[in-house]
């Protein structure tokens, strides 16, 4: 079983976050264990208060992992502020992990800015070259590149100047556009699409977060980068589809759906 690491903000409510990662990690048969960096008072339907975990616990927590057990990939999704950036990147610079999977994290399904704008920078300096892969939504992409998004040549465009901030593999999603939900993969040198038909349903909280983790779980189970990303992509579309009706706003997709209908152990 490999063992797989998100460093994240936690959602209180289940449905995003921490909470969504290690429910993904755990559906792929993987062992998950965590690292705070902020607690969310959210819902499916708002974000009423977030309290950023000061950089020294958030070190200690990566620290305690890495010391004793073997990590054999991480997730990272919302990093709110510039020391909790700098702080990661630096223990990720000192314990060099593979595979890191990187989802830049900004603004929560009910519209709360997730990171502190003045942190983009940072974001850019220090994260963006630490990630194996990027996988972010058109507004992250827009706000990144400081283009705007409105086409699948459009995503292209953004991958490349995406690309050539460090990562070594880019995933814009295109889950913002019409039509069915099309992500493009950038490699450097070719591009590949993933398709697939969008789901007409509201409860959809928490979808980057478990389409990120799905990828660092695939990866860290042997896929290589395009195979990951399709059966992630697969993964997330089956939990939209049956997504719980769960609270008054988006409600959380269902993560252990192929367990359930099995009565089984995924594999």
């Amino acid at each position: 079983m490999k063992n797989l690491l998100t460093i994240a903000g936690s959602d209180c409510s289940g449905g995003a976050g921490i909470q969504a990662d290690l429910k993904t990690f755990a559906a792929h048969g993987t062992f998950g264990m965590s690292v705070i960096v902020s607690v969310v008072a959210e819902n499916t339907s708002r974000v009423i208060s977030i309290h950023d975990i000061p950089s020294q616990i958030v070190a200690d927590q990566i620290d305690a992992v890495f010391e004793d057990i073997a990590v054999d990939g991480i997730k990272i999704g919302m990093l709110s502020g510039a020391d909790q950036m700098r702080t990661v990147s630096e223990k990720l610079r000192f314990y060099r992990p593979s595979g890191v999977v990187l989802d830049p994290v900004m603004v929560a399904k009910g519209g709360r800015a997730l990171m502190h704008p003045e942190a983009l920078e940072t974001l850019k300096a220090e994260m963006l070259p630490q990630a194996f892969l990027l996988t972010p939504n058109i507004p992250e992409a827009e706000a990144i590149t400081g283009m705007e998004i409105h086409t699948v040549k459009d995503m292209e465009k953004a991958a490349v100047i995406l690309r050539s901030m460090g990562p070594r593999y880019v995933l814009v999603k295109g889950g913002h556009l019409t039509g069915d939900a099309v992500d493009i993969l950038y490699d450097g040198k070719d591009y590949r699409s993933f398709t697939t038909e969008r789901i007409p349903t509201k409860n959809t909280h928490g979808t980057g977060c478990t389409l990120s983790s799905a990828i660092a779980a695939n990866l860290a189970n042997g896929a290589e980068v395009p195979e990951a990303v399709s059966a992630a992509k697969e993964y997330v579309t089956t939990a939209i589809r049956h997504a719980l009706p769960i609270g008054k706003g988006h409600g959380p997709t269902n993560h252990f759906y192929n367990l359930y209908k099995s009565g089984g152990i995924l594999q």
